[in-house]
């Protein structure tokens, strides 16, 4: 039997990436199939789901640190936001009950309010998997949403205690005893290596901080945030996400099935939940509202909104807890499982162009940008800039400091848009400065008028098409360098104009080669 849904998942996954959409959709398709064809889920496809977003939720820590959580744009905007979508979604389910809607007419103002509450979260499968995929995860914006995801987590873990009434154990407080080993989990994963060893120990984190909370009475899931989140500082936890990626991705698709086999829906069942999924643009202007108010720039604003802008599979916990305690029918159990994969499939199609709408719409979203920026959006160009390498990865920042020692000093830059690398390269006093590479507000605002190389050391080739072509568009007339890791890749850039491609895998060759040739000469 798990063969057919592995075949179905497969089937539906490559139909929809044939057609450039991502493959979650078919994986939705394929869950929601196999009900129609009566095809009964069994307890490993639960099993990897729960795997699924438990490893989800470690890796987000991995990339967390918690000082981002105490920022002001990241509680208020989320604790603002989940009160007004509630509040609005009150309105509107009143509203349309008095229009005659059954479905709606029948509702009581406190069942009313647990759709909105429910509604109210944003999907971390679904964000997490959209940013993994754009490379924007270390990203002002990407950083943001997780942010604000943890926030609604921890909103979550109260909400579950009050509903439930499952208050954690005593033992609870020596969870606090966690903290002081950090330097302990730090020494196992140094201890761990490089091979199989390193994947066993994520899972061994995961699962293990999982199990322990779940013991104590609070969510398992936290947990697993918890303790990627103690290890995030560590110089191993980029590595350690990567060895644990695949894995993720792969259970993950038991959760997209999942949501499938919630029940078959009616026409009735599928019209009310296509009017849920028409408020995500209220959503995402509640968003975009409380972002600008809160002095971010218009394009994190923007980007922001647009990823959150969906709904939770949260939400489906919220209403089967409520139907339990006969809050609210079980239709509407469907009726939102319905409209969580609407979503899904919306913000996914959307947010692949979201560079595109901004670029678009940039002069109307600038309009409501606050005039005294936050300190960390303010651009801090370096002086005497020649050179810019951008993407300070392990490829870029080798190139940065090749470069370094090959001309003056000051001449040669990098730029990064991950805040934490940039402060610690800073800090070793590297000429390095924060920025995203596909902010159009960024290359407008720096002075490239001496800049005569610009390296692009990206992961993906569509991001360095990009950053060309906006480097184009102000004017910049100076050559322009990226890797590849594929021949197609290669070519498509070149096309697109940048001036020279060097294939990742093929020069890493050459140059192994002729350095080591010069041993024997």
């Amino acid at each position: 039997m798990e063969f057919i849904w592995i075949l179905f998942a497969f089937i539906c996954g490559l139909a929809v990436k044939l057609v450039n959409l991502p493959p979650l959709i078919g994986f939705l398709a394929a869950g929601f199939i196999l009900n129609f064809m009566q095809v009964q889920p069994s307890s490993v496809l639960e099993h990897l789901s729960d795997l699924g977003i438990t490893l989800m939720l470690f890796c987000i820590g991995l990339k967390l640190h918690v000082k981002d959580l105490l920022k002001r744009e990241v509680w208020a905007s989320t604790l603002g936001h989940m009160g007004a979508w509630t509040i609005l979604l009150i309105g509107l389910v009143s509203l349309l009950g008095l229009a005659g809607l059954h479905a709606f007419e029948v509702l009581s103002l406190r069942t009313a309010a647990l759709i909105g509450f429910a509604l109210s979260f944003s999907s971390t499968v679904c964000i997490v998997k959209l940013l993994e995929e754009a490379g924007e995860m270390k990203t002002r914006h990407g950083q943001l949403a997780l942010g604000i995801l943890v926030m609604q987590d921890i909103v979550a873990v109260v909400f579950l205690v009050l509903a439930t009434g499952q208050v954690p154990s005593l033992w609870a407080i020596l969870l606090f005893a966690l903290i002081p080993l950090r330097p302990v989990l730090g020494r196992l994963l140094d201890k761990s290596g490089h091979g199989e060893m390193l994947p066993l120990t994520g899972l061994f984190f995961a699962l293990g901080g999982y199990e322990l909370f779940y013991l104590v009475g609070v969510k398992g899931d936290l947990g697993a945030l918890i303790l990627g989140i103690l290890l995030a500082s560590h110089s191993k936890s980029s590595e350690l996400n990567k060895s644990l990626m695949n894995f993720k991705d792969l259970f993950l698709i038991g959760f997209f099935l999942s949501i499938g086999f919630s029940a078959l829906p009616t026409w009735e069942m599928v019209g009310l939940s296509l009017i849920l999924t028409v408020l995500l643009l209220a959503k995402f202007v509640l968003f975009f509202y409380f972002f600008s108010s809160l002095r971010l720039r218009g394009r994190t604003s923007f980007l922001g909104a647009l990823a959150l802008s969906n709904y939770s599979e949260f939400g489906l916990i919220v209403v089967a807890l409520s139907v339990e305690a006969g809050w609210i029918v079980k239709d509407w159990l469907v009726i939102l499982a319905l409209a969580v994969s609407f979503s899904f499939v919306i913000t996914s199609v959307l947010y692949r162009k979201a560079h595109s709408y901004f670029r678009r719409y940039k002069d109307t979203v600038r309009r409501f940008e606050h005039t005294v920026p936050l300190p960390e959006d303010c651009f801090a160009q370096p002086k005497n800039m020649q050179v810019l390498v951008v993407g300070l990865g392990r490829v870029g920042r080798g190139a940065y400091e090749s470069l370094t020692g090959m001309m003056e000093n000051g001449v040669v830059a990098g730029m990064d848009a991950d805040q934490f690398r940039i402060k610690k390269m800073q800090g070793e006093e590297h000429n390095v400065f924060f920025g995203d590479g596909e902010d159009v507000d960024l290359w407008e605002h720096l002075d490239l008028s001496n800049v005569r190389l610009i390296l692009l050391a990206l992961p993906s080739a569509d991001d360095s098409v990009n950053v060309v072509k906006q480097l184009r568009s102000t004017g910049f007339n100076g050559q322009v360098a990226a890797i590849a890791r594929y021949q197609d890749e290669r070519e498509y850039m070149l096309n697109a104009g940048i001036d020279n491609v060097f294939n990742f895998y093929t020069e890493a060759g050459t140059g192994f080669a002729e350095e080591s040739l010069a041993l024997i000469r």
